[in-house]
């Protein structure tokens, strides 16, 4: 037997060892079907115009994701519901809950890269191939530059009836890892990789694109990006930015936007299903709660509290009302993953417009009150007051309005 000559042993032995970090990780998106996933973006922006402030808006955005389907490529298909609150200075900002807004709906592909694949129809999301990560591996320290562009929603201000694109070209750095604790429920520690994205933004419209009226001549301005990437789970954990955008019309006007954003991600289990009613239902029954339904609704599982209790034309609850509320917190702390919308209904009495304030202040006051026991942060918390306009029973009878006089809390799905 030939024996082993001191290079064969070397070459032998740098064969045997095993691939670490040095040789770099593939960051990718990674999808299963049936997965859920919501995001919430907390926005604090300055808007300008015409060089002086015309606001300070706090916008809350709320994003929730389902993963229908996963084709040979790895590409994810994704239904998305998009809803936005805004609270702004000029208004007087309010320290309440975040008022259910507008939603959008959408529908589009993302593949393993993250670039989108999705129909001009949509507006969400604003940001469209950011994050896109190369085709390689990659190490701290590594650089790589991705185009991308965001699809302003321009149909309020000045009419523009399909997205606006602005094209961009995004500037990657892998900066580090890093250990932290996990924006999803399971708060789990683990190994971030930071990535960094700027980019600038300076586009003239095409002559050929403008339309009539007034509309954006030039749109310029920056982003500044750090994400918390998780690549065990192949999705961002969380991010942070600060921008500003400029838009010039063609009339001489400018709009300003300067702000930073903060947004998390989390991966939630869907609510409303016929076992979690019945789970639920039992639950309320064995805490002895009267007044009480629990259904599947088209945003989630609804917890209805009828004959809810305030004190007369007022939004204080009653102390026998906390300690309900206070028994159905403990089972919203088993979907803990989900965000919460509180719905105040009225019987009829006095104007609509008295019933409509009256039940969103309601609303606002049951939000508060899950607040402070802690069974959620304020921004996974949303209100909605529908006054006496979905009646559940006759207002010509006292069970009747004790029946619409109601708060429904919904575990919400999307």
């Amino acid at each position: 037997m030939k024996k082993l000559n001191l290079f064969n042993l070397a070459i032998f032995a740098l064969c045997s060892i095993p691939l670490s970090a040095d040789e770099g990780i593939k960051l990718e998106f990674k999808y299963k079907a049936d997965d859920n996933f919501s995001l919430i973006s907390t926005v604090e922006e300055d808007v300008k115009y015409n060089g002086r402030l015309n606001h300070h808006a706090q916008i809350l955005s709320r994003v929730t994701e389902r993963l229908t389907e996963v084709d040979k490529d790895g590409r994810g298909h994704i239904q998305g519901t998009f809803m936005t609150s805004e609270q702004s200075s000029g208004a007087g900002i309010s320290k309440g809950s975040y008022k259910w807004g507008e939603t959008f709906e959408s529908d589009f592909w993302r593949d393993k890269s993250g670039r989108f694949e999705i129909d001009s129809r949509y507006f969400m999301p604003v940001i469209r191939d950011l994050p896109v990560f190369p085709d390689k591996k990659v190490k701290v320290g590594d650089e790589w530059n991705a185009e991308g562009y965001e699809a302003e929603d321009l149909r309020r201000g000045f009419g523009i009836e399909e997205p606006f694109h602005v094209p961009f070209v995004a500037k990657y750095k892998y900066e580090r890892d890093e250990k932290g604790i996990s924006s999803d429920s399971s708060k789990e520690e683990k190994t971030f990789q930071i990535i960094t994205a700027n980019y600038s933004l300076y586009y003239e419209t095409p002559a050929i694109s403008r339309p009539k009226g007034d509309y954006p001549v030039t749109t310029m301005g920056y982003s500044n990006r750090t994400i918390w990437w998780d690549n065990e789970k192949g999705q961002i954990d969380h991010y942070t930015e600060n921008f500003r955008i400029v838009m010039e019309t063609s009339l001489g006007n400018q709009y300003s936007f300067t702000g930073t954003t903060n947004v998390e991600v989390t991966e939630f289990k869907r609510s409303a299903t016929e076992e979690n009613v019945k789970d639920v239902m039992q639950k309320v029954e064995d805490l002895g709660l009267e007044d009480i339904s629990v259904t599947k609704t088209e945003k989630g599982l609804t917890i209805s509290l009828e004959n809810i209790q305030f004190l007369p034309d007022s939004a204080v609850l009653q102390e026998s009302e906390m300690v309900k509320i206070q028994k159905i917190g403990a089972i919203l702390n088993e979907y803990e993953g989900n965000d919460l919308l509180i719905a105040g209904h009225t019987a009829r009495a006095g104007s609509e417009e008295s019933c409509q304030l009256l039940s969103e202040e309601r609303a606002s006051a049951v939000a508060d009150f899950l607040v402070q026991l802690g069974v959620r942060e304020k921004k996974h918390i949303f209100t909605q007051g529908f006054g006496s306009k979905v009646p559940v029973a006759s207002n010509k009878t006292e069970r009747g309005k004790a029946k619409n006089r109601r708060v429904e809390i919904t575990i919400l799905d999307k």
